[in-house]
């Protein structure tokens, strides 16, 4: 076997700790298993939404395809994919070139006709798990802007900022023109840009600040 361990961030990657995690898992699997681990290949703070630009998982691949080892050990099934498609193809492709896939967590062996129909059953699930999560964040952020609330990090900006834009959009000029005129006195933005945009601009005039400010610049 040759072993496949990935972590997604940075931070994982620095501390190690997930790899370590991961390889004590594989290790285990394999002496349990009665299997000899040849090589070990390593993503680190790399995603698992494909297999493009994860330069350890395509090494993995070659290695079974170059008949250097039988089959690829991972700690965790989302390690090697995180998707229906990704999962069923690489399923599909031990099964036609005649390695296997072997997911440690789950005590699955995917060489089998059992350990492929139960690892399918579990990555369509995981998959239908992360895409209610995202149906339940739009939908709540889509009720959140029909009961008019403000979505977003507040915009950050000296009151008299925020007083110059409302008076001078109150005045008929256009974001593009505020913008501009901004961007002209070196007024930095809100993350200390010295370059505003109308986009900019428009989001200032949608703060929580707007209220406080538009009381100032409505007083004599």
């Amino acid at each position: 076997m040759v072993i496949y361990l990935r972590v997604s961030t940075s931070e994982q990657a620095a501390s190690g700790l997930g790899i370590e995690a991961q390889r004590a898992t594989a290790v285990a699997y394999a002496e349990r298993k009665g299997l000899v681990v040849i090589d070990e290949f390593t993503d680190e703070g790399i995603s698992a939404k494909n297999l493009n630009g994860r330069p350890g998982a395509l090494s993995a691949l070659a290695a079974v395809r170059s008949r250097q080892a039988e089959g690829i050990l991972v700690a965790k099934m989302d390690r090697l994919s995180r998707s229906v498609v990704d999962g069923a193809g690489l399923m599909e492709s031990a099964r036609r070139e005649g390695w296997a896939l072997h997911f440690a967590d789950l005590d699955i062996d995917t060489s089998t006709p059992a350990g492929e129909m139960a690892a399918n059953i579990i990555i369509s699930g995981s998959q239908y798990e992360r895409r209610l999560i995202s149906q339940r964040t739009r939908d709540a952020l889509a009720a959140k802007r029909a009961r008019g609330e403000r979505l977003g990090a507040p915009v950050r900006l000296p009151a008299i900022v925020v007083e110059r834009i409302l008076r001078e959009r109150q005045q008929g000029n256009t974001f593009q023109s505020i913008a501009d005129g901004l961007t002209a006195d070196g007024v930095p933005t809100s993350r200390g840009n010295r370059k505003w945009f109308p986009s900019t601009v428009r989001a200032v005039t949608v703060s929580k600040h707007v209220g406080e400010a538009g009381a100032l610049s409505a007083a004599p």
